[in-house]
């Protein structure tokens, strides 16, 4: 018997077994190192374990304040778009007062405005609950936004004045500049006709 052949010139020839040890080896390894990292991943009394686990949830707290503040933006700003498309242009244009052209319409529309209004704002106010700056700037806007309660069925009979418009301009701006203060800065967006009916 002879030692092992040397790999002929071109072929695969002996040369092929010393992958399979190599395989062999690596493959182990491999799984020694992926159980390595799921052990420390799931917890463990060492101070490296907790560094390991503290990072996806810092990550998630992330972006369920940048979820938050997305859902804010909306709220708000269709809020901001109904009160100013529905309630303080007709105002101003007159359309509210008695013998007005089309005031019935306008003042359903400006009673649906501002029981969407409402809603938005009151859902705006929740959403700011999820990022901790914004939650402190809008907190102490919940009075305002409570006091927008009724004044929609207000609209809708046409008993409303330069005082209740002006409540609304009042909590929207307030909104406004509390959403601004806290990096979510809200634009008017005017919902459809069907938004203020759902």
């Amino acid at each position: 018997m002879t030692g092992p052949a040397a790999p002929e010139p071109g072929g695969s020839g002996p040369a092929a077994p010393r992958s399979v040890p190599l395989r062999r080896t690596l493959v182990p390894l491999l799984l020694a190192c992926a159980l390595l990292v799921g052990a420390t991943g799931c917890g463990g009394d060492d101070g490296g374990s907790a560094s390991v686990t503290a990072s996806p949830s810092g990550t998630s707290s992330a972006q369920a304040q940048k979820f938050a503040k997305t859902r804010f933006v909306s709220n708000a700003g269709l809020a901001a778009g109904a009160t100013y498309q529905w309630i303080v242009k007709p105002y101003r244009a007159g359309k509210f007062k008695k013998g007005a052209d089309g005031r019935t319409f306008a003042l359903v529309k400006a009673g649906l405005a501002g029981a969407f209004t409402y809603n938005r704002l009151k859902a705006a106010a929740v959403n700011a609950k999820g990022d901790p700056l914004l939650s402190k700037a809008v907190a102490p806007l919940t009075a305002g936004i409570e006091s927008l309660k009724d004044l929609g069925a207000k609209l809708r009979r046409g008993e409303v004045g330069e005082g209740d418009i002006g409540v609304f301009e009042s909590v929207i701006n307030s909104v406004k500049d509390a959403g601004a203060s806290a990096g979510a800065e809200v634009k008017d967006k005017v919902p459809s006709t069907a938004q203020l009916g759902g």
